[in-house]
């Protein structure tokens, strides 16, 4: 049975390019096989750290996580991976997905406690840099935002979305492209008359006329596309400053269960890196495997995989926590938050991103 925080999809949403994901039933796994009596004997005198690398017979202490996504692609592959392929539960864990629309709503959840972790999208990194919650394991970089206007209301151009209806939801990735789009102009958002609305009513609004524009993302862009034909204009996308800023996403938790559960992140950052490395060559079977928990037509979501850079392998990662390559992306995404009035002041990305938690993974799977 599906868990879900977020409206049902109108049903135009059926036939988009990503459409929207119900989380599947919490998956059961158990725990890793004990170690024999030599390797017990072993680890006595040189015994791993919960979460650091060991040999077959690593076993960890059973735990479930109960995990926060968003219906796409670029949020929902790497843990569908990680579920799938086992490597959840070579870590000793349980993984239950609920679904959410956006990030500010799923970064809410953790704060009240009903959600361990989150995977979100670049725009909700604002909120860890003002300290509403931790970043843990990079993801990938998106490519799936859009401003998209209707011809049909005299729209064509940026430029031409000035005194017109937008249709956005605050603190997104796809609000930061608009205000990128925006400000090549010389216009700010308060040229535009900007309506917040989350994803699924931005989709209904844009279909029905209700709006003249609206700044979105997969799988909403491709359902808009869709219905609107000829009429739909591409204003902006991820692709347009892909040379100027990166816009990654990212697994997050609170303070507080970063504290608690250190070992446990580490873990669960192990399972996502394996998961990255599987993804990174397999792109179009993951896409089926997300395909099944959104439940719509693989060939629909095989169409999808040009959203994401599914590049931060493990040996991309490992490389870039130790030349800076990782933290130069966070550093560089704040700048945009920055530029665009999100954020006042700079902060260090080393107090709202766990670098370490990233390097001890990578090193417990690659020594």
């Amino acid at each position: 049975m599906k868990k879900t925080m977020s409206m049902l999809l109108v049903s135009a949403m059926a036939a988009c390019l990503l459409a929207g994901c119900g989380g599947s039933a919490p998956t059961e796994t158990t725990a890793a096989p004990a170690p024999t009596q030599a390797e017990s004997k072993e680890a006595e005198e040189s015994k791993p750290a919960e979460g650091e690398s060991a040999d077959a017979g690593e076993s960890f202490e059973p735990a479930t996580v109960r995990v926060a996504y968003m219906p796409n692609m670029g949020s929902a592959s790497l843990a569908v991976t990680a579920r799938e392929k086992g490597y959840f539960e070579e870590m000793g864990l349980t993984v239950e997905m609920v679904e959410f629309q956006g990030g500010p709503a799923e970064i809410a959840a953790m704060a009240s406690g009903d959600i361990d972790i989150s995977q979100i999208g670049h725009g909700a990194h604002a909120l860890c840099a003002e300290g509403e919650a931790l970043i843990f394991q990079i993801d990938c970089t998106s490519l799936a935002d859009a401003v998209i206007g209707n011809k049909d209301k005299g729209i064509n151009t940026i430029a031409d979305l000035k005194g017109k209806t937008l249709a956005a939801t605050s603190g997104t990735s796809a609000e930061i492209i608009l205000n990128l789009a925006l400000q090549k102009e010389g216009m700010t958002a308060a040229d535009v008359e900007v309506v917040e609305m989350d994803a699924n009513g931005i989709v209904t609004a844009m279909i029905s006329g209700n709006v003249d524009a609206c700044a979105t993302w997969s799988p909403g862009t491709a359902t808009i596309a869709e219905a609107l034909g000829d009429k739909a204009v591409w204003l902006a996308t991820n692709q347009d400053y892909v040379n100027e800023v990166t816009f990654p996403s990212s697994f997050i938790t609170t303070q507080k269960y970063a504290d608690e559960n250190h070992g446990l992140l580490v873990r669960f950052s192990r399972a996502l890196q394996k998961a990255a490395d599987y993804r990174a060559e397999n792109i179009e079977e993951v896409a089926k495997l997300v395909a099944k928990q959104c439940e719509v037509d693989e060939a629909t979501m095989v169409a999808c995989v040009g959203e994401g850079n599914w590049g931060i392998t493990s040996e991309f990662l490992g490389k870039g926590l130790e030349d800076g390559t990782i933290e130069k992306y966070y550093q560089n995404q704040q700048k945009v938050f920055i530029d665009g009035g999100r954020l006042t002041e700079e902060v260090d990305v080393n107090n709202y991103v766990l670098f370490d938690v990233m390097k001890e993974a990578y090193e417990a799977n690659n020594q």
